[in-house]
């Protein structure tokens, strides 16, 4: 499956209906989850200038997996980073990190106990929706009872989306 045209293509025709924000990134979360063959995908939305965030938009294969929703918005900013690697990435600014497995990832690149005990799973995408300097988002696929090489193609795939749903989170959390 070539999903580094699938899944942006996928999104282009998501984006091309025009939808509100919030049925538009319901949607993408859905396609990026059953493209990719994970078991849960979630978006934390955020508004970059109040420093804080929210997990917004989930998917689950299925309905005995966490929803993880976060209805209240939550700084992020104070000592969230210093607990999880993976946030102060995207707050830096730096690439999406793309955890194979999370037993082997090391502490250089997450904390292995806040990521099974706040989110369960094994393999993930923490894919940085970022603009101008700040984050707007974090869009993350994952799998839990086993572990994924994630490929070039589907890095590929996810990177191209990324800037593509901004527009919709900047809209949502306007």
């Amino acid at each position: 499956m070539n999903i580094a045209n699938q899944l942006p293509n996928a999104i282009d025709d998501l984006l091309d209906k025009k939808y509100t924000a919030d049925k538009t990134l319901n949607e993408a979360v859905r396609i990026v989850g059953e493209t990719l063959g994970t078991d849960r995908c979630f978006l934390y939305v955020r508004q970059p200038d109040q420093e804080r965030g929210r997990i917004a938009f989930i998917w689950r294969k299925d309905g005995q997996i966490d929803k993880l929703f976060q209805p209240d918005w939550g700084d992020d900013t104070t000592d969230l980073p210093q607990r999880d690697p993976l946030i102060r990435a995207g707050l830096n600014m730096e690439p999406s990190r793309y955890v194979d497995d999370i037993k082997a990832a090391g502490p250089g690149v997450l904390n292995e106990e806040f990521e099974h005990k706040t989110f369960g799973h094994r393999a993930l995408v923490h894919a940085h929706i970022q603009k101008d300097g700040q984050l707007w988002g974090i869009l993350q696929p994952c799998l839990f009872e086993q572990t994924h090489h994630w490929t070039d193609n589907e890095k590929t795939g996810m990177e191209a989306i990324l800037p593509k749903l901004q527009p919709a989170i900047a809209e949502f959390v306007g």
